[in-house]
């Protein structure tokens, strides 16, 4: 293979990337390069570094394209979330808000959030893709365990002092 430097002492910098890089897959990238300026071929290459020859040729024509730079991978921009940002900002503040009593529920889980944003937003969610928008949002999986509306604190302390197993009498 054929490659000519895009500047003068990237032969040096490649060769003390190699020796710093920790990272065995982009220590290889370099690598890849630094056998292709000794003039070897692709799968002699892909043999040096345990590759396969489509690895080396992807490496080496990155570095050709785009200098060294070219050869640290970007990060993938991933798949275009389902609810828009404002979209994002009106259900964080209805969550926030709580369960109204059309929800039925005195506590939101994910399956009642997956139909919230149906019914409002006309968005369809499977349920482990709704616990990524709520990590996404702020939001923990973890919660107090949630209270009946008809919770009466003072009878419970009640029953706690005239129950004759639990007052330790």
């Amino acid at each position: 293979m054929t490659v000519t430097l895009h500047d003068a002492g990237d032969r040096e910098e490649l060769e003390n990337l190699v020796a710093d890089e920790k990272n065995a897959g982009q220590r290889d990238r370099y690598r890849c390069v630094l056998l292709a300026m000794d003039d070897l071929e692709g799968d002699e290459i892909a043999e040096c570094v345990g590759r396969s020859p489509r690895f080396v040729d992807e490496w080496v024509g990155r570095y050709r394209s785009g200098g060294i730079v070219a050869l640290v991978p970007r990060k993938q921009p991933g798949r275009k979330p389902k609810l828009t940002a404002k979209q994002e900002k009106k259900l964080k503040a209805r969550l926030d808000a709580g369960p109204r009593e059309e929800d039925g529920v005195c506590t939101l889980r994910g399956k009642d959030i997956c139909r919230i944003i149906e019914e409002e937003f006309g968005v369809v969610h499977t349920l482990g893709g709704i616990y990524d928008v709520l990590k996404r949002l702020g939001y923990s999986s973890l919660m107090p365990r949630p209270r009946h509306r008809k919770n009466d604190p003072a009878a419970m302390e009640a029953f706690e002092k005239d129950t004759p197993l639990l007052s330790g009498d």
